[in-house]
Order: structure tokens, then C-alpha cells, then sequence
């Protein structure tokens, strides 16, 4: 699996490990007892800090999508892909909510929102 941090994106280099992580989950890039690279090596892979890759792994293991096996690493957990699928769509509307009220104060129409959205959408 490929992760791609954006230095310049607005959100935190590890949120940005989360939810790739997540993604590769639920779109089951990851499965169920695979084997997650170790804390230094996506760090150095990823040219962060290992206390960021840390920090990432520490909060999909409170959400209980990965599992620490002493001495041996990190593991993808049996997950419910429906549940995590729907966590992640509430997280993107919450932020769709804040970007739509930025929008709103810069006076930008619907049209143009979409316009914008579409055109980064498709950027890729």
C-alpha cells in the first residue's frame, strides 16, 4: 500500500496516515490479520517522525482497527467495514459543513462550490 503525505494539506501528517490507513481497510487493500509496516520503517518510508507514524498507528489501535503483538508489530484487526465506512462519511460532512460555511462567507454560490469541488475532484 502507497501513502501519500501532502506537506502543504490542511490536514496533520499523521490524520493524513489515519485515514489512508482506514481507506486501504475498508476498501480491503488491507485485510484482517496483514501485517503493517513497523513504526520506524514508514516512518523513513515516509521521510516523518517517528513520533508522528507512532501517533497514527496509537489512534487506529484505539479505534480498534489495528492490534500491537508484542515483539512482533502491528496487525489489521477483523473490523466491520460498514460501521467504519459510515465513521468516515460523518467525519467528511462534518468538514463538508465547515468548508460550505466558508464558502458561504466568501460569497461563492453553490454553482462555484460545486465548479471548485468537481475541478480538484477530477484533478487527479
Amino acid at each position: 500500500m502507497k501513502i501519500t503525505i501532502l506537506p502543504q494539506g490542511t490536514m496533520a501528517i499523521y490524520e493524513q496516515i489515519v485515514n489512508q490507513l482506514k481507506n486501504a481497510i475498508v476498501t480491503g487493500e488491507l485485510k484482517a490479520g496483514e501485517a503493517l509496516p513497523s513504526i520506524r520503517a514508514l516512518a523513513a518510508e515516509l521521510g516523518v517522525s517517528v513520533i508522528t507514524t507512532k501517533r497514527a498507528y496509537e489512534e487506529l489501535e484505539k479505534e480498534g482497527l489495528i492490534r500491537s503483538v508484542a515483539g512482533k508489530g502491528f496487525y489489521v484487526c477483523e473490523y466491520n467495514t460498514d460501521y467504519l465506512r459510515e465513521k468516515q462519511l460523518m467525519m467528511l460532512e462534518k468538514r463538508l459543513a465547515e468548508i460550505i460555511c466558508d464558502a458561504r462567507q466568501a460569497g461563492l454560490e453553490c454553482s462555484e462550490l460545486t465548479e471548485m469541488v468537481e475541478a480538484l475532484y477530477y484533478e487527479r
